[in-house]
């Protein structure tokens, strides 16, 4: 699908959210995750809203970086405002949700895995759903962020499947499922491994050492 652009060159956001609607939807279906609409609404505005940079990383003196899951979870155990908490644990359990799902290639050669965000991301959900009934605009919410922590797994699959839609099935990307498949137990990625022939059984994965 191409995205229309503005006049100053960045991608239409609407025809964006459509493209994201009607792919989040399929890949749902196909992985057999059912969600209320609020939820899937929720999951394609996060998607929108964070393909732009801007909106994912923040500004450090090293350049654009997403600041590290622990530093947040820290800020939002030891703030005192009610507000500044769930906005914290709403931005963990959203990056956490983006960056598993869309990103996690991009974890081959780093120390922090998949499995990480996956634990950090539906925990925090599973805290702020917990604890927001104090606030009108966030108990609204309760019960997407309850099925968002729930669900947190196969949701990270499904976006998975939407982030590999264009993807070549290279033997990095085959061995990059087998290992996804081990941490998690993801059943996406077993069922992508037994459609290209590959049978997964579970024994450790050798790491290089340094």
């Amino acid at each position: 699908m191409k995205h229309s652009r503005t006049t100053t060159g960045k991608i239409d956001q609407r025809g964006l959210r459509e493209f994201f609607h009607d792919s989040v939807r399929e890949a749902l279906e196909r992985q057999q995750v059912g969600v209320e609409d609020h939820t899937e609404h929720y999951v394609v505005n996060l998607l929108t809203i964070f393909s732009r940079s801007e909106d994912l990383f923040d500004e450090t003196p090293e350049g654009p970086r997403i600041r590290p899951l622990a530093l947040m979870l820290a800020d939002a155990v030891n703030t005192d405002s009610t507000e500044l908490r769930h906005h914290l644990l709403q931005r963990i359990g959203d990056v956490s949700l983006f960056v598993a799902g869309f990103l996690s290639q991009g974890f081959e050669r780093k120390l922090i895995d998949v499995d990480y965000h996956i634990a950090m991301g539906g925990r925090a959900y599973g805290a702020l759903a917990a604890t927001c009934q104090r606030s009108a605009r966030a108990r609204a919410l309760t019960g997407v962020f309850s099925e968002l922590a729930a669900k947190f797994q196969r949701l990270v699959d499904a976006l998975n499947e939407v982030s590999e839609m264009s993807c070549h099935h290279t033997d990095r990307h085959v061995l990059r499922l087998y290992e996804i498949w081990l941490k998690t137990g993801s059943q996406r990625a077993h069922d992508a491994l037994l459609s290209l022939g590959v049978q997964p059984a579970r024994v450790p994965i050798a790491r290089k050492h340094h």
